[in-house]
């Protein structure tokens, strides 16, 4: 590399080092990615229930369960500031339910812990369950299950107050809650509400802000002996701003880690231009009926109406993003290599440079935006900016019944029906149409091919050349119905040293897409119904436990299961037509762990391995192609992965004052063989299929590797805990586009039959690293009620430089151009090398400094 490039190369290799004062982070549910669902920390809120306590050590163990692995018990909560992936698994592989229901959304799988964000009084009492555990509520998906009871009867009784303060997602925080306890006349009732809040001036991340409200209510009438009824109701209606990932580019030029590319000043006031609005009220009625002594019935009736509505700022014209990869100062210089580079202007390069030191140049100009619509208004001519809201919405409802036999002892039988529907409705609002007067709904990625008014350019032919105002629907507007039925049934003997289980289930799924609009690229499969998919899915698991005496217990588990596609990956592009994925298949997964544990009265030890492989899996990805001017859609069919590694978890009663705690991971979870892929742009009828040389890439957003030990000291009321994480192998969410076979034909200009691995590109990665946490609690009497203290502080060696998520972009490093070959089809060549090099630049989410969170509550 020659002299004259020095310069730059060391200040954009920098980037990730040099942030001496830098902002703090938003917390887990204040940031999103293109493919992360939001995960709340409410599930891991520092509680007094989890100051350290002397857990009773028993010596004599036969059942290994979740609160007693020490590995699964602590885990969750010891690595939450880092997004923690258990086993490296997407959410949709585990379940939640909700007084034997499951709640999980049939759409993509996933539950959504904010549903119940704020609600830590009602949502403490839970069982989880691991993925080769027997349960009374259902069959436990490979990432294992959790079932909330939800009953008021099984509340604490009395007032609680909690006020908390944070520079996490929130700055304040306040809870009123009240339980009755079992009434003589046999009524209970629970409730508790609760605000989260921060502002533009509090939040910790710039632009940002946070409002929630929570509430839930749970009244129980014990009838008799045999009979109980209970209601349940919550919800949680919030409204935040977003941050955004960047580049280490942008960290680097903004001078902090946690630059936020999603606001900008209007008339000299912030304005956030990716806003979230959720609200999911949901209701749960619960009948208990013990049968007799050893039979017991539970039935269970859950519906859910959720909201949820995400803005973004749009544009038809010059991109306004601040962070638009031409405003950096490596657009106008290839730090990298000079050869064969679209453009190298070393005066540009600084210019742009100096640029970014100025805020108002790396934030959205909203000014700008409302004077270009006004002067377009002056000709009668569209908006070219504007922000839109997308609303993903859905109706749930499930019916649960489970029924529990104890045969006799050591005997036990349990067997459920759930009967579900869903239906999610998803369309496009006109959120802001920032000064401007004309909309029209049409397909502004086809104009220069067709005229606006042209029929093929048209969202809805149904009604034409329409003008849209704010609130209107446009773009897209459809539902996707779900339906499920499930049967399941497990079987737990006890016979002297073992315990084993056997459980299965079967079901069935069925789905249809329904749209409201007539696509003018898809006249004929766009409008109304789609047809119906069908789907038989299954499972059978077993699992031994044999104690060994004095504690000593091996665990081992094997298991095969046929899962029904979600519904989220089903059709190819949703929002333009009613076309499913070619060759749709079910997934289907060997799982097996085998573990060792010991417990005694000093000691609690837990050893795991696990071993998953994963293969006619079906994923879907959406993004801006820069190639093709246009949204793609890809389908990854048949996809073939395997997950493994090993897990420790270790607890040592040092006095009866002080436990040491150590937890350990290494993992590992990758595509095994490259996937098929089909893939279309939104700019064309055209589907096209390739191959994703994706053989070796890992699930992104995770640490593969982790470790953890802490200290905690408790005596006369107080506790004291000082605990060090260790993360590492933290890859990205890798870009499909990047690995087509296409892609590498035109990148290196071979053939088909000449690719190799070598040339796929290697999966970005991020920053691991040692991250040190502190916690002091202190429970005082005050007129003769417990007042207790708790003083969280997270991250005390302020380690801004640990990756915390991210994902690499799907845009070449080369100018690329369109052509018809002699078959009259479009090809891409390649054109000039673009000085910017996107597979250098993946977005990262970065961990939050020195943070803090001091709870106070007191009962009475």
């Amino acid at each position: 590399m020659k002299m004259k490039h020095l310069l730059p190369v060391l200040a954009l290799a920098a980037a990730p080092m040099s942030h001496a004062q830098t902002k703090a982070t938003a917390d887990v549910d204040t940031l999103s990615t293109a493919e992360k669902e939001l995960i709340d920390d409410s599930n891991f809120t520092f509680t007094e229930s989890q100051l350290g306590e002397n857990d009773d050590m028993t010596s004599d163990v036969i059942h290994i369960t979740s609160n007693s692995n020490t590995y699964l018990n602590q885990m969750g909560w010891a690595w939450s500031g880092i997004w923690f992936k258990y086993r490296g698994l997407d959410n949709r592989y585990n379940d939640v339910y909700m007084n034997g229901v499951q709640v999980n959304n049939p759409e993509n799988g996933r539950f959504t812990f904010s549903t119940i964000g704020g609600m830590n009084d009602a949502t403490r009492s839970k069982e989880d369950v691991s993925v080769f555990e027997a349960n009374n509520y259902g069959f436990s998906n490979i990432g294992g299950s959790s079932n909330y009871n939800l009953r008021a009867g099984n509340m604490p009784s009395g007032h609680k107050i909690t006020l908390t303060g944070s520079n996490r997602n929130y700055t304040l925080r306040g809870m009123y809650t009240y339980g009755s306890g079992l009434t003589k006349s046999g009524w209970a009732f629970f409730g508790t509400v609760g605000y989260r809040w921060a502002n533009m001036k509090t939040a910790p991340i710039e632009g940002m802000f946070y409002n929630s409200l929570s509430y839930f209510i749970s009244v129980q009438k014990v009838i008799n002996d045999k009979h109980s009824l209970s209601i349940a109701s919550w919800g949680s209606p919030t409204e935040r701003a977003t941050a955004g990932a960047s580049t280490d580019e942008a960290y680097w030029l903004a001078n902090d880690y946690h630059y936020n590319p999603y606001w900008g000043y209007q008339d000299g006031e912030k304005r956030a231009s990716r806003v979230v609005n959720t609200f999911e009220p949901s209701v749960l009625l619960t009948w208990d009926f013990d049968i007799n002594e050893k039979m017991k019935l539970t039935t269970s009736a859950f519906a859910k109406f959720g909201k949820y509505k995400s803005t973004k700022l749009y544009y038809s014209g010059t991109n306004p993003h601040p962070d638009y990869w031409k405003r950096f100062p490596s657009f106008n210089y290839n730090v990298w290599s000079d050869a064969n580079s679209e453009k190298n202007d070393y005066d540009a390069f600084w210019t742009s440079h100096d640029n970014w030191q100025d805020e108002s140049y790396r934030q959205i100009n909203f000014d700008d935006l409302y004077f270009a619509n006004t002067q377009l208004n002056k000709v009668g001519a569209d908006a070219i900016y504007w922000i839109e809201a997308r609303h993903n919405d859905n109706l749930m409802t499930n019916l649960s019944s489970s029924y529990d036999w104890n045969i006799n002892k050591g005997l036990k039988l349990s067997a459920g029906l759930q009967l579900l529907s869903n239906r999610g409705s998803h369309y496009k609002t006109m959120e802001d149409l920032l000064g401007g007067e004309n909309f029209h709904n049409t397909n502004t990625h086809l104009v220069g091919e067709y005229k606006q008014t042209a029929e093929e350019a048209m969202y809805d032919m149904n009604h034409g050349y329409q003008k849209i105002i704010e609130g209107d629907r446009f773009g897209y507007d459809y539902d996707i119905w779900n339906q499920d039925v499930k049967l399941w049934t497990c079987f737990s003997m006890d016979r002297g040293i073992q315990h084993n289980f056997i459980t299965g289930r079967i079901g069935g799924r069925r789905m249809w897409r329904e749209g409201f609009m007539k696509n003018g690229l898809f006249p004929n499969n766009s409008f109304g119904k789609s047809g119906i998919a069908h789907f038989l899915d299954g499972g059978l698991k077993a699992g031994s436990t044999i104690n060994l005496g004095k504690g000593h217990v091996i665990t081992a588990g094997i298991g095969y299961e046929i899962k029904a596609p979600n519904a989220v990956n089903a059709f190819i592009c949703p929002e333009m037509n009613n076309d499913y994925v070619q060759d749709l298949r079910n997934e289907k997964v060997v799982s097996a762990e085998l573990g060792y544990a010991i417990s005694n009265k000093w000691i609690r030890f837990n050893l795991n391995g696990y071993y998953y492989y994963m293969h006619d899996g079906n994923e879907s990805h959406q993004f801006f192609n820069d190639d093709s001017h246009s949204f793609t859609y890809n389908s990854l069919i048949g996809t073939k992965k395997e997950y493994y590694g090993v897990e420790l978890g270790v607890r040592v009663l040092i006095t009866k004052s002080l436990d040491l705690v150590a937890l350990g991971t290494y993992s590992d979870n990758k595509y095994i063989e490259n996937t098929v892929v089909n893939w279309m742009n939104s700019n064309t009828t055209k589907m096209n299929k390739d191959l994703c040389y994706n053989k070796g890439m890992r699930e992104g957003g995770t640490p593969l590797a982790a470790a953890s030990l802490g200290l905690n000291y408790h005596i006369k009321g107080w506790h004291l805990g000082l605990t060090g994480n260790y993360y590492d192998r933290i890859y990205l969410y890798y870009s499909p586009n990047m690995r087509y076979e296409s892609t590498l034909m035109i990148r290196y200009n071979k053939k088909a039959s000449e690719i190799t691995e070598d040339d796929v590109p290697e999966q970005a990665k991020g920053n691991g690293g040692f991250m040190l946490n502190a916690s002091i609690g202190k429970q005082f009497q005050v007129a003769h009620h417990p007042l207790t203290v708790n003083l969280q502080l997270s991250n005390l060696t302020n380690r801004r430089n640990i990756t915390t998520g991210g994902y690499e972009q799907s845009r070449s490093n080369y100018n690329v151009t369109e052509r018809l070959d002699d078959n009259n089809e479009t090809t891409f060549v390649k054109g000039n090398e673009r000085s910017y090099q996107f597979d250098k630049n993946p977005k990262k989410f970065y961990s939050q400094g020195l943070n803090f969170m001091l709870n106070v509550n007191y009962r009475f």
